[in-house]
């Protein structure tokens, strides 16, 4: 398995999807659903014939509806296609109990579209806008931009533009991220060893941080509560931070893995949390307090302090210092993908090739750290 995602729209109850890839038996997207209290994981199976997982994403605003990003063979060459598809209505809800006899229960997922790419290359990622009502899609297809308007309850995609990126040599998006500031109307872009923005409404790039890695770019992810701030990752072992108004250096950077980093993930409440997974087997959990957007721990109003406590709160005034909160290794095969909890903001899940899914939480004595 390569792929993992949080069902986005579910708010309650924690819940991933995990996407496999296997050659021999037909691939399934595996429902994920952990119950927290009793500390107990139940899992549904929906088989997805179609061909190989590469990428999994799933709508904002409908619990039922998500895409994905497929091999399939067609005429001797394999191509990567994506479409967009329904789950069985009694799936749609998390903290559903496992069916008992689990192999006769297998239900299949209901196509809504294919998104079309036959004149475009191979389909790297679906991004959903972020804020939307889950009607508006950009998928990344070799070195072509699409973007795509769900109709007739999403069983009609329709190109509503789209761009292409020029240049010398075969140019191919590894992966992209849709921003969830400016109105949603920025997208961030991977390409070699290249960060591209792009303006959804004229399909126009506005800023391009070249060479951003030394080696290829694998993941990007905007920073929730901050905006320009854009952290990216990739095979030199690396990952950075910057601030999009200025791209020639990166805010920060981070060194602690030793392999190429797949996934990189900011924490949708506590952006100074940072999750990264790689191919070294490990998934890193970092505090970057000086980049985020309460760099001095909790706000005190000013009106609420004495002048003893104001001239207290004044020397307390120190940033905290940016640090590997912890490393995990319960992983013996690469790490490729990494998501934190749409539902609990304490909670993250990382996924190895192996088929190996973990879920953790972030160390109690940080939750209360960083909440009281």
């Amino acid at each position: 398995a390569r792929t993992l995602t949080p069902q986005t729209a579910e708010t309650d109850a924690i819940r991933f999807l995990v996407g496999t890839q296997s050659l021999r038996y037909d691939n399934q997207i595996h429902i994920i659903d952990f119950d927290d209290e009793n500390n107990i994981i139940n899992k549904n199976v929906l088989l997805h014939q179609v061909g190989e997982i590469w990428h999994l994403s799933t709508s904002p605003a409908d619990k039922g509806v998500l895409a994905t990003c497929y091999n399939k063979i067609s005429d001797n060459k394999v191509l990567t296609c994506a479409a967009v598809w329904r789950m069985p209505k009694e799936l749609e809800s998390g903290s559903h109990e496992s069916p008992d006899d689990s192999s006769s229960n297998t239900q299949a997922l209901e196509l809504l579209c294919h998104l079309d790419n036959t004149a475009h290359g191979n389909m790297a990622c679906v991004m959903w806008e972020p804020m939307g009502d889950g009607k508006r899609i950009i998928s990344l297809a070799d070195n072509n931009i699409l973007l795509w308007d769900l109709q007739e309850s999403s069983a009609k995609a329709m190109l509503s533009s789209s761009t292409a990126l020029e240049g010398r040599g075969q140019l191919k998006f590894t992966s992209g991220r849709w921003s969830p500031h400016h109105n949603c109307t920025q997208i961030a872009t991977a390409n070699d060893t290249n960060v591209r923005g792009w303006d959804t409404r004229t399909m126009k790039q506005i800023y391009c941080i070249e060479n951003a890695h030394g080696q290829l770019v694998r993941d990007l992810d905007f920073n929730p509560n901050k905006q320009y701030y854009l952290a990216s990752c990739g095979d030199d072992c690396k990952v950075k931070f910057w601030d999009t108004r200025n791209v020639t250096e990166p805010v920060k950077s981070l060194e602690e893995h030793s392999h190429w980093v797949w996934n990189v993930r900011y924490n949708h409440s506590h952006d100074q949390l940072i999750l990264t997974g790689s191919s070294d087997s490990r998934v890193i959990l970092s505090n970057m307090v000086s980049i985020s957007s309460e760099p001095f721990g909790h706000m005190v109003d000013d009106d609420e302090l004495s002048d003893q406590e104001d001239h207290q709160q004044e020397e307390n005034k120190e940033p905290l210092q940016d640090s590997v909160i912890a490393t995990y290794e319960e992983h013996e095969d690469s790490v490729y993908a990494v998501e934190w909890s749409s539902a609990d903001p304490w909670l993250f899940a990382s996924l190895s090739y192996d088929g190996r899914l973990v879920i953790n939480r972030v160390p109690r004595a940080l939750k209360y750290h960083i909440l009281l």
